[in-house]
């Protein structure tokens, strides 16, 4: 299956970064990177759960009685779904490899061909984890 192959260079971006990310507990490029690119596989992979493990701890509520990992659950569904939105969520992963990273205290950000989360892809560094945010 297609999918199947764009989520094994997925991983293997991770795997790229994942080194890195492990030694690092100050929010560096290498880290963020890693975030995005769980964020755009758990997507993929319409997992609602591991989405919401990357997701700034407001965007996580229940909503009208949907948990987080369902309304992410339903958002990757909209996406796939969408008229070229699984290629659009493959560029952003094939693009986080290499994408400017701009890094200011406890904020960040990835500049992605599809911004992740209404227009911005936006990340804070907290409990020394990139957490994506509004």
């Amino acid at each position: 299956m297609r999918i199947t192959r764009y989520l094994a260079a997925g991983a293997g971006v991770l795997a790229l970064a994942a080194p890195a990310a492990l030694a690092d507990t100050t929010g560096t490029a290498a880290t963020l990177r890693a975030a995005t690119g769980r964020l755009i596989t758990a997507e993929l992979n319409r997992d609602g759960a591991t989405a919401c493990g990357v997701l700034n701890a407001p965007l996580t509520t229940t909503v009208a009685g949907q948990t987080c990992a369902q309304r992410w659950d339903a958002r990757s569904a909209r996406l796939l779904a969408a008229s070229g939105g699984a290629a659009r969520l493959r560029a952003d992963l094939h693009a986080a490899a290499s994408a400017p990273i701009a890094i200011s205290g406890e904020h960040g950000s990835i500049t992605l061909p599809y911004p992740l989360l209404n227009g911005h892809s936006h990340f804070y560094w907290t409990n020394n984890c990139w957490m994506l945010t509004r």
